[in-house]
């Protein structure tokens, strides 16, 4: 190692957070750099206290699985602190018409465990189901090319399984255009089903006694048992990795404008409004439209003045994003006419409402409202209806409210009513974006001493987001070890 080292970290979300963390912990000596645009850190995830509310603004809770973030909370030494979700109703719903159907036992995202609970379910008429049976004798693909999660689905279940579970189970996480989304960068273990086993109906089957599978059969729509979070809610985690961190480590309103790196393998940063800085080595933790921008910024250059990395730019800037917003509602319980014991539901876009998903934030968490009060988040927008956006809040509270009027029989005046809009904020994993991540990384693979995490790459979820930025850190601490 250099003697003074000298690392930055562009972003103040999870990513860079996460990262910073990773970086003082390998080489506490570093002097360490946090740059953050904004004067607040924290990203697309927010927790707010009112009046006896805690109301999560983005994410609520975050996976075991993979077990990154759950690893960060055991190395902050915070992971006895966890919570589990409430064990009282964990499944989730789907609409159909003007009611709530839960999602059939055993069916997450799309591999079905439990037959029985298939044929069942009101929410496929009988040709769906006997064409979801079929699955079992649809030959496998057998190139490798990457295909629209849409496509892939209609082809081993048939459109109506599409439409009426994988659909708005899918864009309840992604908030996505089915019809564009990657198998191959999202549901990659269907992937090797399909390829291992001829079909995801086998390769249930061939997994009966696994206990993974076990614990899938008793899922519907999700694996609620693998999600965790603090009592206070994610923003706890927030003020764990910045309470890690040296003093002063944190910069605000610093907004990177470009970074060069120097003959001696060490990088000139430009902040706008500050003095240049020196460091030996930079993480980029922001969003692909700004890694882009950073990239081929006409300040950015190589040792020989050539454009810093041209390629990964384009290819960065080429990644689309959605936008949506979080309608948060508190009302009274006894204004809800028919409260499921769910938490939460999907909302196909077959059936043309004007709300993604919601989620009954109080049936999983306790200490989440005052008594006799429940607090619902609705979804609205995303890449099937960005045109909603250009409503005012006032107006996206009506619909909320209104869409819950016909589903559960929500009546009369919320006592909390909140939106929060995240503007380009979920990027779309479309198809091909394995070979667009690959083809980023061999051109920053020859920049030692630059690294990129994010959302935009591996995952979107608070898990992948973490060990993207962990992986990152790491082969930053190797590169400036290399000098």
């Amino acid at each position: 190692m250099r003697p003074s080292l000298r690392l930055a970290v562009i972003g103040g979300g999870l990513s860079g957070l996460a990262a910073a963390y990773y970086l003082h912990r390998a080489v506490p000596e570093a002097e360490l750099l946090v740059l953050e645009a904004e004067d607040h850190t924290g990203g697309v995830i927010a927790t707010e206290r009112r009046d006896g509310w805690l109301i999560e603004h983005g994410a609520d809770c975050f996976s075991t699985n993979p077990p990154d973030a759950l690893q960060l909370c055991r190395d902050l030494g915070v992971e006895g602190d966890l919570i589990e979700p409430e064990p009282r109703g964990r499944r989730a719903m789907i609409s159909r018409g003007k009611r709530l159907v839960p999602v059939p036992e055993g069916f997450v995202l799309m591999r079905p465990t439990r037959m029985g609970a298939v044929l069942r379910t009101p929410l496929l008429s009988w040709r769906g189901k006997c064409r979801l049976l079929g699955e079992r004798f649809v030959k496998p693909r057998r190139d490798d090319a990457d295909e629209s999660l849409a496509s892939f689905v209609r082809r081993r279940f048939g459109r109506e399984v599409l439409d009426r579970l994988v659909q708005p189970l899918v864009a309840g996480i992604y908030t996505a255009d089915a019809e564009q989304l990657s198998m191959q960068a999202t549901m990659p273990q269907f992937v090797k089903m399909e390829r291992e086993h001829g079909s995801l109906i086998a390769a249930t089957l061939a997994s009966r006694r696994d206990e993974a599978a076990s614990l899938e059969r008793a899922s519907s729509g999700a694996r609620y048992g693998q999600f965790r979070v603090f009592p206070e809610g994610m923003g706890r985690l927030f003020e764990e990795l910045m309470g890690s961190l040296p003093p002063e480590a944190i910069q605000f309103n610093a907004p990177l404008k470009s970074l060069a790196r120097e003959s001696d393998g060490r990088w000139r940063l430009r902040i706008e409004g500050r003095d240049e800085l020196m460091v030996d080595g930079v993480l980029l933790a922001v969003s692909a439209p700004v890694a882009a921008s950073l990239l081929d910024a006409s300040g950015s250059r190589s040792a020989d003045g050539a454009p810093l990395a041209r390629i990964a730019a384009d290819e960065l800037a080429a990644i689309p994003y959605a936008s949506s917003a979080v309608v948060v509602l508190g009302v009274e319980t006894s204004k809800i006419a028919r409260l499921p014991d769910a938490f939460g539901f999907v909302v196909p876009a077959v059936d043309r409402r004007r709300i993604l998903a919601g989620s009954f934030a109080s049936h999983k968490f306790p200490g989440r409202t005052p008594p006799g009060r429940t607090l619902i988040r609705v979804f609205i927008g995303g890449a099937l209806q960005p045109e909603l956006l250009e409503q005012d809040d006032a107006r996206l509270i009506e619909i909320a409210r209104e869409e819950l009027g016909e589903l559960v029989g929500l009546s009369g005046e919320p006592e909390l009513s909140i939106v929060r809009r995240w503007t380009r904020a979920m990027p779309q994993y479309h198809v091909g974006h394995r070979q667009r991540v690959e083809r980023i990384e061999a051109e920053l693979e020859k920049l030692p001493g630059l690294e990129i995490a994010g959302n935009a790459l591996h995952g979107v979820g608070i898990a992948p987001v973490v060990g993207t930025a962990r992986r990152a850190a790491e082969r930053l601490v190797a590169a400036v070890a290399r000098g």
